[in-house]
């Protein structure tokens, strides 16, 4: 009764629902005490057709879960007859004598012990174990269809076997060198059909080895025979499984075909003909046991090592600690079976493919026990390594955290004690802090107000919060009603003005009446000023010096290029990043709201898709409006009409027009030699040397050597092109003295060449002795004045008796207001010379060419009008004009010559190349009156207003006064 009722408790221990049937109970007693009296073979058969058919519940275990408490509801496969009547047995009470739970892993279900033929799945990456369970999903139809039949047919067998490649995915093989040759023999144990795949439950049972591939001609004639081996009760045979009529009718046919064939055919031709399928759908296999081993010292010793690094995984890796703890508390089965223990190590570890089927191949077992122990050792160092890297990231995190609790900890103690507020309150405190000495209007106090209410019930992780503090922070910022003391003496203005630039007296006359205006009136007060001229000038350095003088603080900001209206009026708060206008950052930054705003470069603002900047300057230099100026971000209104705000430009005309009416303009005309010189002595050479590191011993300039910089080398209106030369004369004497060739140096005229190169301008002018037809001219460019020569030229010698109308060619790059000066002048001067000689028709029927000397730069304004006549004049009359004569003015049709403007900048060019005589407009008399005594002198002008007077001036040189003609010196 011992077998019998062991296999009833092992059946109700995992079948609760079985525990009250006692028909199980009393059969298998009947059983083990009729063993003698009945044959072995019928009374199994029995005793298992009459039960195998009934629905049972299995444990099973796998390779991660070596077990599993969860009961699988599956069917058993039997070859019993269905036809067998059930056998009605009266209900009888039958007490357990033994225990329901035992430490014995439970018994398997009985499966054949030679299954010759079966089929064939291909797995990747990880082979299967016997004793472990694997789910499989198979999407291949044929393979589907065939373990369908196999399931239907009690055939619920596989062999699993692993693929040589592990990059391809299908579930079978074109042939079988895909496939490693061993694998195992499983059993189905749960299959889930989803039409488009199966997806099976299988338990590995054995190794099997491949023998080759199985074809539906090899099935058997006869029905399928199979062996059944029952270790309960030690008793092994084989049964023949019972078919249907179907499968029997099936099964004579084919075998009628097959003996059919046989006797047409000759055997050679028939082996010939087979040909093998496409694919590998099943195998012929042969079970493989392993070598006979004994318990030595040895294999206890590899088995114990094994048990402990298993033990050690699992104390390291907690991912194995629960599956595995009571696997290895199930006593000898598990412990001291070393064919189990080397399959379960080597299931273990994550290793490679082929290092686990080799330890699946190894039919030694120490070998295979040493293969599995390599394995789990590699499995426990990564472990090692893993838990390793977890404990020092584990470490950081808790360092940190550690850090935030005893940080909070700290905020509520100083909060319990009154030294530290809330965020909220601290933020809040700060800002009414900053407002305590400040004249904040009412408007703006308002506002302040309920931001800060706001503030209090936002929570602070949230972006309004930080949207909110950013905004109090810049209305807090700005300085409400404070500003700087302005120096209000005008003898210390004017010694600081004095001392950073030489001449400009405009600007300085300009600041001191600032002064002495906010002197009488008592208090400060803002205004705009625009300082234009050419570059190198010093416009912006002027603005400076002025704010040092008023005692102002300096702010500057460049507009050239500028596209974006943002960028002075601020960006509205919806915006992410928003920010606030220049303005508004100026009044921050420099804390007052008197200071001085250089705006450079106003002539070259942009305008782009996001707004015109020129326009945004009106509200900003209107003093009307810039009183209550808004700007987008702080939405309130801003006083600056304290500010006092300096532009700069180069030319005015690019200055919009709306704009440039609310600025005041301040012409900065460019130096003539004697003030660059002057500038020179006093300011760029102790600058230089000071900025290189020399003293005045050690360089030293000549006075005719600056003079002879000024003149060959650096001819514009500013000093920034001189003030590089000096630099780097001063680098190169530095670089001698250090060299020690030198311990000082004088930069006279003879080694000027051999610290800055050859000169830039040769020659003073183009022409010496002007021929007829050429005349020069004076005009204004950005860069200062400059002469221009008129060149007249015939363009065909050639003399035709038949006279034809004349004609005008214009080159030089002249622009449609020269190119329209000219044709005026060609009509003056035909009328001119028609009454002074009538018999000459040279303008009328010549072909002339008019070009203006250096063709790439442009040129344009009406200011040659004279010039062009004068020019025309001197070809029709083949006369030379006075020498050392220079002319600018524009003409009418009528002949009355018109004012131009750049009367300063034409008047230094003139003096620059030599020129004693010029012809002005009549109506451009005070503005030479207004220039400085050192340029007037040595040079006579002659004010005209009608072209009759410059022919007198310019071709009738001995007649001094001609009609409406004076002097300009007496």
């Amino acid at each position: 009764m011992h077998a019998a009722n062991a296999l009833v408790r092992n059946t109700v221990l995992f079948n609760p629902s079985l525990r009250s049937s006692t028909r199980i109970a009393r059969n298998v007693s009947q059983i083990a005490s009729h063993l003698s009296k009945k044959s072995a073979g019928n009374r199994l058969l029995k005793c298992y057709n009459r039960y195998s058919a009934h629905n049972c519940r299995v444990a099973a275990y796998d390779g991660n879960l070596p077990i599993i408490n969860q009961i699988y509801s599956s069917r058993l496969f039997s070859t019993g007859n269905k036809n067998d009547p059930e056998e009605e047995d009266p209900p009888v009470d039958v007490k357990d004598e033994t225990p329901l739970f035992s430490s014995q892993l439970p018994a398997t279900v009985a499966v054949p012990e030679v299954w010759p033929q079966v089929p064939v799945i291909a797995i990747n990456r990880n082979p299967v174990f016997p004793r472990f369970i694997k789910l499989i999903e198979i999407s291949n139809p044929a393979l589907i269809d065939l373990i369908r039949r196999k399931v239907k047919l009690n055939q619920p067998y596989v062999g699993i076997f692993l693929r040589k490649k592990e990059d391809e995915k299908s579930d079978v093989v074109s042939t079988l060198d895909d496939l490693h040759d061993v694998g195992v023999f499983a059993q189905i144990h749960e299959m889930q059909d989803m039409d488009y795949k199966l997806r099976l439950v299988v338990m590995a049972h054995r190794r099997i080895k491949i023998t080759g591939q199985f074809v539906e001609d090899e099935i058997e004639t006869g029905p399928a025979e199979m062996k059944l081996k029952f270790p309960v009760f030690n008793v092994e045979f084989n049964v023949t499984r019972e078919e249907t009529d179907a499968e029997r009718r099936r099964r004579k046919y084919r075998n009628t075909r097959r003996k059919t064939s046989d006797t047409e055919e000759p055997a050679g031709e028939k082996e010939t003909k087979k040909v093998l399928p496409d694919q590998v759908m099943m195998v012929k296999v042969e079970n493989m046991q392993h070598e006979k081993f004994q318990q030595n010292e040895e294999v206890k010793a590899l088995t114990q090592e094994v048990i402990k690094t298993i033990r050690d995984i699992i104390n390291m890796n907690p991912l194995y600690r629960e599956s595995l703890h009571h696997m290895l508390a199930q006593g000898q089965r598990v412990v001291d079976n070393p064919v189990y223990l080397s399959d379960l190590g080597a299931a273990l570890t994550g290793a490679e493919p082929a290092d686990l089927q080799a330890v699946l191949e190894e039919m030694d077992i120490p070998k295979r026990l040493m293969m599995s122990l390599s394995l789990l050792k590699k499995e426990y160092e990564l472990s090692k390594l893993q838990q390793k890297i977890g404990k020092e990231v584990e470490e950081k995190v808790k360092q940190q955290h550690r850090k935030y609790i005893l940080h909070e900890q700290l905020k509520v103690i100083k909060k319990e004690l009154g030294l530290e507020k809330d965020d909220k309150d601290a933020i809040g405190d700060k800002f009414r802090e900053r407002l305590a000495d400040k004249q904040v209007p009412a408007a703006v106090q308002t506002v302040i107000d309920e931001e800060l209410n706001k503030l209090n019930f936002l929570e602070s992780h949230s972006s309004e919060f930080n949207v909110t503090r950013c905004y109090l922070d810049w209305l807090t910022s700005l300085p409400w009603g404070v500003t700087s003391e302005e120096n209000l003496k005008l003898e210390d203005a004017q010694v600081i003005l004095d001392e950073d630039h030489y001449g400009m007296e405009d600007i300085k006359k300009r600041i001191l009446e600032f002064i002495a205006v906010s002197q009488l009136k008592g208090s400060t007060q803002g205004k705009i000023l625009c300082f234009h001229g050419p570059p190198g000038v010093g416009k912006t350095s002027i603005a400076r010096s002025i704010a040092r003088a008023l005692n102002r603080q300096y702010f500057r900001f460049s507009v050239g290029g500028m596209t974006d209206v943002a960028e002075i009026k601020g960006h509205r708060r919806t915006y992410v990043g928003a920010m606030p206008g220049k303005l508004v950052q100026c009044l921050k930054k420099t804390a007052t709201e008197n200071p001085l705003v250089l705006i450079d470069e106003v002539d070259k603002i942009g305008k782009g898709v996001h707004g015109d900047p020129s326009s945004a300057l009106l509200e900003l230099l209107d003093p009307e409006q810039n009183a209550n100026f808004l700007d987008h971000y702080l939405d309130v209104a801003v006083d600056l009409s304290r500010v006092l705000f300096i532009c700069t430009a180069n030319v005015v005309d690019l200055i919009p027009e709306p704009l440039r009416d609310r600025m005041e303009l301040i012409d900065m005309s460019g130096y003539v030699a004697e003030e660059k010189l002057a500038i020179a002595q006093q300011y760029l050479v102790p600058t230089a040397q000071k900025n290189c590191g020399l003293s005045q011993e050690q360089m030293e300039l000549t006075p005719e050597s600056l003079h002879t910089l000024i003149k060959s080398y650096c001819r514009e209106s500013g000093v920034r092109n001189l003030q590089k030369h000096i630099e780097k004369i001063a680098r190169k004497v530095a670089f001698k003295i250090v060299k020690k060739e030198a311990d000082k140096m004088v930069i006279d005229e003879s080694n000027l060449s051999d610290l800055v190169g050859k000169p830039t301008f040769k020659h003073d002018r183009m022409y010496d002795v002007t021929p007829p037809g050429v005349v020069m001219g004076l005009a204004w460019t950005a860069m200062g004045g400059s002469t221009l020569y008129i060149e007249t030229a015939l363009r065909n010698t050639f003399k035709d008796d038949k006279l034809t109308a004349g004609s005008m060619e214009l080159t030089g790059h002249l622009g449609d207001v020269m190119k329209e000066s000219a044709r005026i002048a060609l009509t003056v001067a035909r009328n001119f010379l028609a009454e002074l000689r009538p018999d000459n028709n040279f303008l009328n029927t010549s072909h002339i060419h008019l070009h203006v000397p250096e063709g790439a730069t442009p040129k344009d304004g009406p200011s040659a009008g004279v010039t062009i006549t004068s020019a025309l004049l001197s070809l029709a009359l083949r006369r030379p004009v006075r020498a050392q004569l220079a002319m600018t003015g524009e003409v009418s049709l009528t002949g009355r010559v018109l004012p131009v403007g750049g009367i300063k900048e034409k008047i230094i060019a003139a003096k620059r190349v030599g020129v004693t005589c010029v012809i002005l407009p009549e109506e451009n008399r005070r503005d030479f009156d207004d220039l400085p005594s050192f340029i007037r002198e040595g040079i006579d002008v002659h004010f005209v207003g009608e072209y009759e007077d410059v022919f007198k001036i310019a071709f009738e040189q001995d007649q001094m006064v001609a009609a409406g003609i004076k002097r300009a010196f007496n």
